[in-house]
């Protein structure tokens, strides 16, 4: 019995990992294509398959995509845009990200009258669709003079992104005990330094968390790029369909390949990075106590 037991358990785990491994495959054989169409000549994407290894691998692709690749009628590849992108990915994320800590620390630890009707409001924020902000936006952005800049995408991205992360810290914090703030209250610790000397250096698992589901959601944006951007302004993303979609010329494929790459990269090293405490900052504050 014992052993007919092992058996199946051993047929069950084959089983189980014989999924994972078909699972992986499947969804890993588009990005295998990608790489291996960037690294071959036009020739070889001409005469082989998409899963053909090149008879030649270079790496001429990548350059073209990074420093020489026509975007529109300009020819300065992916350069500019990828640092358009850092440039507005970095702020948005720091100050979406402090002011969401700061808000779920006030909600949850200095609450007011009227404080979860502002807090179910606030979370209307998470299902309203990019499509009925554009109109709203766009005349704000006019108003500021923040139309076409990069300092008008962070602000766009902030504000779009301040429910999620509210709720992100609101849910972490009510795990917290509240004899913690009121022992600091009586050692006299005020507003500001209970936040900064106590809540904000506990609060690492969900700050993870919120980086990289703002930097993600971010980076990847190509519907609020496109509308208040413009130029030499535009994030990676909105220079990358421009590039897929130029006519001019011969379809160079490898260089497309290599450009969407190019564009992921950072999103795969943010997760690559830091993906396995994604699930842990979820659930740090899901248990009380």
């Amino acid at each position: 019995m014992v052993e007919q037991n092992q058996q199946q358990s051993l047929l069950g785990r084959a089983f189980v990992y014989s999924a994972l491994v078909l699972g992986a495959v499947y969804f890993l054989i588009p990005l295998f294509v990608m790489l291996i169409t960037s690294v071959k000549t036009l020739d070889d994407i001409r005469t082989g398959s998409l899963i053909s290894w090149p008879d030649q691998i270079t790496f001429e692709a990548w350059s073209a995509a990074w420093t020489s690749a026509c975007i529109g009628v300009d020819c300065g590849g992916l350069k500019g845009y990828f640092w358009n992108s850092i440039s507005m990915v970095v702020p948005a994320v720091a100050i979406s990200t402090l002011i969401g800590a700061f808000n779920g620390y006030v909600l949850t630890k200095w609450r007011f009258r009227g404080s979860d009707i502002f807090f179910a409001m606030l979370l209307i924020g998470c299902f309203i669709p990019f499509q009925v902000v554009l109109l709203p936006m766009a005349r704000t952005l006019g108003f500021l003079g923040l139309a076409g800049t990069i300092p008008g995408l962070i602000l766009v991205h902030v504000i779009y992104g301040l429910a999620f992360t509210t709720l992100f810290f609101r849910n972490f914090y009510v795990s917290v005990p509240d004899e913690l703030v009121k022992a600091a209250r009586i050692d006299g610790a005020g507003f500001f330094t209970i936040f900064f000397r106590i809540l904000l250096p506990i609060s690492g698992p969900i700050i993870v968390v919120s980086v990289i589901w703002q930097f993600t959601q971010i980076w990847n944006d190509f519907l609020f790029g496109v509308v208040y951007s413009a130029g030499d302004k535009q994030p990676i993303t909105v220079a990358l369909n421009n590039l897929v979609n130029t006519s001019t010329g011969v379809k160079q494929y490898n260089v497309d390949m290599a450009a969407a790459i190019i564009a992921a990269l950072p999103t795969l090293l943010v997760y690559f990075v830091a993906g396995k405490y994604f699930v842990r900052g979820l659930t740090a504050g899901s248990v009380k106590g």
